[in-house]
């Protein structure tokens, strides 16, 4: 508990041992970061450096959650070894702290693992990302709504994952890298098109026709190196996984209703 870019909130935690520490706090959603850069530093570069130096006290290994810091990639499938060229502060900021835990590995011998994770998706995600946004229009609006239909991602759903994290923990290198992601790209109106067939909808889209800031408009991970490496590779399929997150929804708003008229 506490604000990770103050080291007090780790001093609780002191005469404890840990074999390894997971670090997935963090400032997320990218719009937020153009608008807020400073906040997004010091949480995700100071926070890890702190992160990384509790690790390095209490003689832990580190594995760290980033995120997509390619930018506009040369070549695809991206791979590790492709040039980081983050486009936004938060993808900066997710650069700044793999750094962090780069300089604590091979300087302070902090074994790290760092997850790249493309887009996560799945159950519980907020509201205000596209997957969730998509799902929730069609079950409840008149028509979809969106900014840009092109936009291609590659998603890795939500327990493919957790499962990469846990493989790449027993790794025993010092420092690693690993991209997490499908190895395929989807487009915004792909993703409607499956949405639509798993929640039995035929809404009307509507495209508003605005490009985002520094958009890029295809991502296709090489996950060779977690293959090869750590035996991972995902198992939910796209339409298995909008599948689990509509009816996750449907159930919800089900209970929802049932509490309200109860």
């Amino acid at each position: 508990d506490g604000d990770i870019a103050s080291p007090n909130t780790f001093q609780n935690y002191s005469s404890e041992r840990f074999a390894r520490v997971f670090h997935l706090a963090g400032k997320t959603y990218v719009p937020d970061s153009w608008a807020d850069p400073i906040g997004f530093y010091r949480t995700n570069v100071l926070g890890t450096a702190n992160v990384a130096e509790f690790c390095r006290t209490i003689g832990a290994s580190l594995t760290f959650v980033s995120g997509y810091v390619y930018g506009d990639p040369e070549l695809s499938p991206i791979s590790e070894e492709s040039p980081a060229r983050p486009n936004n502060p938060y993808a900066f900021s997710k650069y700044l702290a793999e750094n962090v835990c780069a300089f604590h590995a091979g300087q302070f011998g902090v074994p790290t693992v760092v997850i790249r994770p493309f887009n996560v998706y799945g159950v519980g995600q907020r509201k205000m990302f596209l997957i969730p946004s998509l799902i929730e229009q069609a079950l409840y609006s008149a028509q979809i709504s969106v900014n840009d239909l092109r936009p291609k991602r590659d998603y890795v759903y939500i327990d493919d994952l957790i499962e990469a994290i846990m493989k790449a923990s027993d790794c025993d290198r010092p420092f690693q890298i690993y991209n997490v992601g499908s190895g395929a790209s989807i487009s915004v109106n792909q993703i409607i098109d499956v949405v639509q067939a798993e929640a039995q909808t035929s809404k009307p889209i509507v495209c508003n026709e605005a490009v985002r800031r520094n958009e890029i408009l295809d991502v296709v991970s090489d996950i060779s190196r977690a293959r090869i490496d750590l035996g991972w590779s995902p198992c939910v399929s796209f339409s298995q996984g909008i599948r689990n997150i509509v009816q996750a929804e449907i159930s919800s708003c089900s209970g929802q209703k049932r509490e309200r008229h109860g």
